[in-house]
């Protein structure tokens, strides 16, 4: 199925991301994480695709496992960053086959000097020209990544809106935004798009905080603000992970809650390969 055919729907579309896992253990965990998080019947499944080449096939693999062996509608992304054209191409043909029908169109940050093997300009420039093309070669429908904050290359949040508006018209058919922990910041991208034609839907990007030095190390990456009134939360009980995760979970439930009642096509889980948080989050908001 179609993703945008979820979001032309009246109910919000619940769904999660997961990443390849580096590990044989790691594998195994996300396998039971999966089996867990099935249960709550989520609307599709996205899998990240890593700077590390190695593991990109571990990406494909997973896409068409979650679709054929679970029965999810499932989602690869597909980055530019230290990608060559043909190997996204070849990528595309490769989901096409195992009857994959959607893909998450992304431009990515550069490498570490250590994974780095492909130019950039091996590449295209933006996610817009990746998508553009997309669409001219293949069927696939096509999501793109929002920033509510501003993408942290960006100089300035309009600038950040034209490239997005740019990306839209090329053929992007919703939107997935990265996590952020103030809703004001969401609603606020979502009036400006409006405002300057963007209809498609804007998905919430949410991710519970389940680790104090992980949720601060993300959050410096992707310029996303923690408020102050969570960050003391989360400094107050540190040391002790359990807590940790009660806070963060506390937090994104709430958000969820704010989100829906105010109409949101959609959230989108960040789980980090986990499913304790985002079944507590999913389970609260069904059961309400």
């Amino acid at each position: 199925m179609r993703i945008l055919e979820l979001y032309r729907r009246e109910d919000p579309v619940f769904s999660f991301e997961f990443f390849p896992p580096r590990t044989d253990r790691g594998a195994r965990s996300l396998l039971r994480t999966l089996d867990e998080l099935k249960r709550l019947g989520p609307d599709f499944v996205s899998v990240t695709y890593p700077l590390d080449r190695g593991r990109r096939q571990l990406t494909l693999d997973l896409v068409s496992r979650i679709k054929r062996e679970l029965e999810i509608e499932a989602m690869a992304h597909l980055t530019c960053a230290n990608s060559t054209r043909e190997e996204l191409g070849q990528a595309l043909e490769w989901l096409e086959r195992a009857g994959i029908e959607n893909a998450l169109a992304l431009g990515g940050d550069d490498p570490p000097p250590e994974l780095a093997e492909v130019p950039r300009e091996a590449s295209w420039p933006y996610a817009s020209d990746f998508v553009r093309y997309i669409r001219e070669q293949f069927s696939f429908c096509v999501g793109g990544a929002a920033h509510p904050e501003g993408h942290p290359a960006a100089p300035d949040f309009e600038t950040d809106l034209r490239h997005l508006q740019t990306k839209v018209r090329a053929g992007c058919e919703f939107l997935i935004t990265q996590f952020f922990f103030r809703n004001q910041d969401y609603f606020h991208l979502q009036e400006r798009a409006r405002k300057i034609g963007i209809e498609v839907p804007i998905v919430a990007g949410i991710m519970p905080v389940t680790s104090a030095p992980g949720i601060k190390r993300m959050a410096a990456m992707n310029g996303s603000q923690i408020p102050p009134e969570l960050l003391e939360q989360i400094e107050r009980v540190a040391e002790d992970p359990a807590r940790v995760e009660e806070v963060g979970t506390a937090w994104a439930l709430a958000q969820c809650e704010e989100l829906l009642a105010r109409g949101v096509p959609g959230i989108h889980f960040y789980t980090l390969n986990r499913s304790r948080a985002t079944r507590l989050i999913l389970e609260s908001l069904r059961s309400n």
